[in-house]
């Protein structure tokens, strides 16, 4: 199955509901008229693009039509699917990992697909010849590196890990000092999804960053936000407080074939200006992808 064909069809869900709201505004389109626009902007809206984004899509629809003169409804689909793909495009969806080791520090709340997410990106990884080390920073939760664990033996890559309730910055160093002595390309760290308050969140991710800094001055880094697709507005709040918290520079987006509100995707690229770089639609190992504006926007409208 080919790259389109399978977004395709991990977005089936959101792109059956957008064919009964927005494919409804185009169908019975009678001319770009106030009520033309005000049907798209709630149906897309109903999409989990959210009111902001939605809103910013329609007004530069609107200048679009005027300024092109456009007036047949697939002149005008054909603009709106250029503006969304637009609003995407924020930013370099390659991860950057030039360096070696390279560092991904992925973090996200307890429940979003994390561990799956590094364990799938790992044998991505790993299947393009990189060598990978998976680093179990998440200390907190019972169990949380053991299912890291059963990922490293799935992708066929090693593991760094210690006892529950150990210091989490002190597994990083150990990684760190692993990935030189091995020679790995690329080292992949889970980190704890919640602890008891934000503050103790951000000292967490603070120190790690720190140790990470101090160990791989002039490594590549990237601080990967796992969001849980299917909670749409509120994987956007979610979003809005890690990018507070410790600096995201990446967006992975999970379980969006189980969604029918998959515009949250636009939603969170506009309102952070934080470039999604892997969307997950489904729950095979190849099912984490590398993200694509343009194939994302053709798949769903």
């Amino acid at each position: 199955m080919g790259f389109f064909d399978k977004i395709k069809n991990g977005l089936k869900k959101t792109r059956d509901a957008m064919v009964s709201t927005i494919g409804g505004v185009f169908s019975g389109f009678s001319g770009a008229n106030e009520e033309f626009y005000e049907q798209l902007e709630e149906s897309m809206i109903l999409a989990d693009i959210g009111v902001e984004t939605s809103c910013k899509a329609v007004e530069r629809l609107r200048e679009c039509v005027k300024a092109r003169k456009l007036r047949e409804a697939a002149e005008i689909h054909a603009a709106l699917k250029e503006i969304l793909t637009d609003m995407l495009n924020v930013g370099d969806t390659a991860l950057k990992m030039e360096t070696k080791p390279s560092v991904i520090l992925v973090i996200g709340v307890n429940g979003v697909g994390k561990t799956t997410t590094i364990g799938k990106l790992a044998h991505r990884m790993q299947s393009e010849g990189r060598r990978v080390l998976l680093c179990a920073a998440d200390t907190f939760r019972a169990a949380a590196a053991d299912q890291l664990e059963i990922w490293a033996g799935r992708a066929g890559v090693e593991i760094v890990r210690q006892h529950e309730g150990a210091d989490p910055a002190a597994v990083v160093f150990d990684a760190i000092s692993a990935a030189k002595a091995r020679g790995a390309d690329v080292i992949l760290c889970d980190t704890a999804g919640r602890l008891h308050n934000k503050a103790n969140l951000m000292n967490e991710l603070g120190k790690i960053s720190r140790i990470i800094d101090r160990e791989l001055p002039n490594a590549d880094k990237e601080v990967l936000l796992v969001l849980d697709g299917t909670t749409g507005q509120n994987g956007l709040m979610q979003a809005k407080q890690f990018k507070e918290i410790a600096g995201v520079t990446a967006i992975a987006l999970t379980k969006l074939d189980g969604t029918a509100k998959g515009g949250i995707v636009i939603a969170v690229a506009d309102a952070l200006q934080i470039p999604v770089k892997l969307i997950g639609v489904g729950e095979q190992m190849d099912d984490l992808m590398p993200f694509e504006a343009k194939a994302f926007v053709d798949a769903l409208i």
